[in-house]
């Protein structure tokens, strides 16, 4: 009777033993999960630092210029003085009422909407007409794309060669036909249209790459379903080729529309700048350099940058709801 409380010690023991080993197990599982938390947040840490050049970068060329860009529009800074004083909201009024803005913003819609459904036209049809296997399509698609390598102010000298009024291509052909020169860039009109003509000429290429990769990703099996169902090539078109585009149509567009809205180097050298011709980024250049007005330079610089940026976000939303309903 004696020893019965140490055989009860001893099974109380034998009963807790086995209860020890899940416990060390769970203590050392919690540790590893912790270390392991703190190596992926290391890992991680490691990671976004290599976004801080990228941040540095972008902070320094884009948010701190804008910032800026936006407090010099309330100021009359000359552009070089050390000293100016804020105007408040005369240099966005004086936007509203200037004709010349009036008339860079109608060119400023002319060039990004004419080159952007001109680019994307043509664009298409060299896709559809080299996506066909035939001899020369290679060169045939490097011909349409080299323009796009070429910077556009020297594209814009080049072409300048051909529309000036003195020994230019185009009048010295018509003069060998007998027939007066023509001073191709003297209207504003006229002239708007061969800077949208010159752009279109350039960056077609770029739509023309967009659609073809677009149309080698259409599976050949839909094509054979319509053909089997006796679609004619315009109905395998519109409701094969141009449905399964939509994502394609979205990148060029917007690339060829943002681009054509900020047009300038072709501007300046085919025109060199002025009014009539001008688009909202050249007049931007005329009004800081040449009337000295930065404070009103980077009021319209502003104008512009809100404008592009309402025009792009319609536009975005508006494909990309097509692309949904697609």
């Amino acid at each position: 009777m004696e020893t019965y409380p140490e055989a009860k010690k001893g099974e109380a023991a034998q009963a807790a033993s086995p209860a020890s080993p899940p416990a060390g197990r769970a203590a050392r599982s919690g540790g590893k999960r912790r270390r392991r938390s703190r190596g992926l947040g290391a890992a991680r840490a490691s990671i976004n630092a290599f976004y801080l050049p990228a941040v540095a970068l972008f902070s320094v060329f884009v948010v701190y210029p804008l910032i800026r860009g936006v407090w010099l529009s309330f100021t009359n800074w000359n552009g070089y003085s050390q000293t100016y004083r804020m105007n408040g909201l005369a240099n966005y009024q004086r936007l509203i009422e200037d004709p010349n803005v009036h008339t860079a913003f109608i060119n400023t819609i002319v060039y990004g909407l004419g080159s952007t459904l001109l680019q994307n036209v043509l664009g298409l049809a060299f896709a559809l007409l080299l996506n066909n296997r035939f001899r020369g399509r290679t060169a045939a698609r490097t011909l349409i794309y080299l323009p796009v390598m070429i910077a556009p102010l020297i594209m814009g000298y080049v072409m300048y060669f051909f529309v000036r009024y003195n020994h230019g291509a185009f009048n010295d052909i018509l003069g060998a036909f007998g027939v007066a020169p023509i001073d191709w860039m003297a209207e504003g009109p006229r002239a708007v249209a061969i800077i949208t003509l010159v752009n279109t000429l350039q960056f077609v290429g770029v739509a023309m790459v967009i659609y073809l990769a677009g149309l080698q990703s259409i599976p050949a099996m839909y094509y054979e379903a319509a053909s089997l169902d006796g679609a004619s090539p315009w109905r395998q078109f519109r409701h094969v080729t141009l449905p399964m585009l939509v994502p394609a149509i979205t990148s060029a567009v917007m690339i060829n529309l943002i681009g054509g809205l900020k047009l300038f180097d072709v501007i300046m050298a085919l025109a060199g700048g002025g009014y009539s011709t001008a688009s909202l980024s050249t007049l931007i250049n005329r009004t800081y350099f040449g009337s000295e007005a930065a404070g009103y330079a980077s009021a319209i610089g502003i104008a512009m940058f809100l404008f592009i940026m309402a025009v792009s976000a319609a536009a975005q939303r508006y494909l990309s709801r097509k692309e949904v309903a697609i």
